[in-house]
């Protein structure tokens, strides 16, 4: 089985797809995936399929679902294979597992990527740790489990998934600056503070990048733009490190050169107390 979470939900199994049409159910069967080989409560599952208020029949139509998803299973593996399907989405005391290996599930590759694009990080090679980050990245298909109705229990995933990703991109736009790659990074880092428009760290690398490329008047602008939405919106100032990258960039301080920063640091903290 390969299942997707990276994005739209798929599921497939000898190449045909197990994904109900039905939200609830496509609910249940994200909320498995998300965590293979582990027991998922009926308390958990009936909670994110109905939240706090049960209906009398809860339980009832969670088995329901249950039986609707085995019978995907059963009949994409097969007449050969009669009762593999309970083995797969197998019912142990209190709760439900799905019995897949944690690789074939996009997420759990991903994080074993970018485990290895940190370790490479930390032992300074930051061309692996760069190419480490861009295949992690690269398995994201859009927002996690885009086309599943996400109860509470999904949605806290979701939101983990969405910082973890947007984590992701600023190490590997850390990794690229400190290789020079800063030209490369304009385009998709003027996307980037655009969506995000009060993000200090995105903020950061997008003035480094601009400084880095001969546009030091773009970078400081950027700085302008953002230190009067944080103080129109929040009511606060630029944090420290980004009040000293902005004076860097006004004294022309050799630190901000590809070869005179910290190799393994943070952009953000490039100029932290």
């Amino acid at each position: 089985m390969q299942i997707q979470v990276l994005g739209p939900l798929s599921a497939e199994v000898n190449g045909g797809s197990i994904v109900p049409t039905a939200g609830k159910p496509r609910q249940i069967l994200a909320l498995l995936a998300l965590y293979p080989g582990r027991v998922m409560p009926v308390p958990t599952l009936m909670e994110e399929v109905w939240g706090t208020e049960l209906p009398q029949s809860a339980l009832t139509t969670l088995q329901t679902y249950i039986l609707q998803l085995r019978r995907r299973l059963g009949t994409a593996m097969g007449p050969g294979n009669p009762g593999a399907a309970k083995e797969v989405l197998a019912t142990r005391h209190g709760g439900y597992l799905l019995q897949v290996p944690a690789p074939s599930v996009d997420v759990h590759e991903y994080e074993r990527l970018v485990a290895g694009g940190q370790s490479a990080i930390e032992a300074g090679d930051d061309p692996l740790a760069a190419a480490r980050l861009r295949q992690a990245l690269a398995l994201w298909k859009g927002p996690a489990l885009v086309d599943v109705r996400v109860g509470p229990i999904l949605e806290i995933d979701v939101m983990r998934l969405e910082e973890s990703r947007l984590v992701t991109v600023e190490r590997r736009i850390d990794v690229d600056l400190r290789l020079g790659r800063h030209t490369e990074l304009l385009a998709e880092l003027t996307e980037l503070i655009a969506r995000h428009p009060q993000h200090e760290g995105l903020h950061s690398q997008a003035m480094v990048a601009l400084y880095r490329s001969g546009r030091q008047a773009t970078a400081l602008d950027v700085y302008r733009r953002l230190r009067t939405r944080l103080i129109e919106d929040l009511g606060v100032e630029p944090s420290p490190q980004l009040q000293r990258l902005h004076q860097a960039m006004l004294a022309v301080d050799p630190t901000l050169d590809v070869l005179g920063g910290a190799r393994r640091g943070s952009t953000f903290d490039l100029y932290a107390a």
